[in-house]
């Protein structure tokens, strides 16, 4: 009697000591699943970025000439972009930061989608309603773009679709969007415009067919004038580019992670 009370004593007390054993195993898995998670917030997420232009456009005029839906209106396919006065061109500009943008953006879980796969002299497009139709069935649509306004314009501007017809949700979530990149763009140091949005630095249109076209929450970022001094050497420059991408791919977590 006393042998069996002493094996079932032992018995019971290696089952609990195996249940004590489990718990902090199970809390570090726990712990490291928390962890992981951590680290990629946009795990399951799709971004499409739109490094606006493309850098071979302006040899090819027929092709970004002729005229596409842009959803209400025929528009020209593309065009060439602009320029610094030093010569640094707009479509360099959006894919470099771009690019940016999908590094940092996969490094936190994301699956990121590029309008274009080429910065190329020799290539043009694709058309503003095949940049925007890329991003149906995405999570956000994110289109970047250097102004070419007058000299002693500066500052950077975001631009929501409101054409007729768009969904009252989708406008409102693309201006939230929007007023998350404005955020976290003056956070980074940059000015609004001087010259759009009457100080807010949001503009509301209805002609762009990139927008247009787009299903999810989209903006379109004028991310400074090219031809004013200040903007131009911050988008000249490698670390302003870096600015630009960390404060664009905040803006993007901000609102997928809300």
């Amino acid at each position: 009697m006393l042998i069996a009370k002493g094996l079932a004593t032992a018995l019971v007390a290696a089952q609990l000591a195996g249940a004590f054993g489990q718990q902090p195993a199970r809390e570090r898995e726990r712990a490291a699943a928390a962890a992981a998670a951590a680290a990629r917030p946009l795990a399951g997420r799709t971004v499409v970025i739109d490094p606006g232009h493309q850098l071979g456009n302006g040899r090819h005029p027929a092709q970004i000439g002729r005229l596409v839906d842009a959803r209400g209106l025929r528009k020209p396919c593309n065009s060439t972009g602009t320029a610094t006065n030093a010569g640094y061109p707009e479509a360099t500009f959006t894919w470099e930061v771009g690019t940016r943008v999908r590094d940092r953006l996969r490094a936190l879980g994301a699956r990121v989608v590029l309008t274009r796969s080429t910065n190329s002299a020799a290539a043009w497009g694709p058309c503003v309603d095949a940049r925007g139709k890329a991003a149906n069935g995405a999570d956000l649509l994110l289109s970047l773009h250097g102004d070419g306004s007058s000299p002693g314009a500066h500052g950077f501007h975001v631009i929501v679709s409101d054409r007729a017809g768009e969904p009252a949700r989708l406008r409102a979530r693309s201006t939230t969007y929007a007023e998350d990149t404005r955020a976290a763009l003056q956070r980074a140091g940059f000015a609004r415009s001087s010259y759009v949005g009457s100080g807010s630095a949001l503009s509301f249109r209805s002609d762009l067919g990139t927008l247009n076209w787009a299903q999810p929450p989209a903006v379109m970022v004028e991310l400074g004038n090219m031809r004013n001094s200040g903007d131009a050497a911050a988008m000249s420059s490698a670390g302003g580019r870096d600015r630009y991408a960390r404060a664009l791919v905040a803006a993007a977590r901000t609102f997928l992670t809300r």
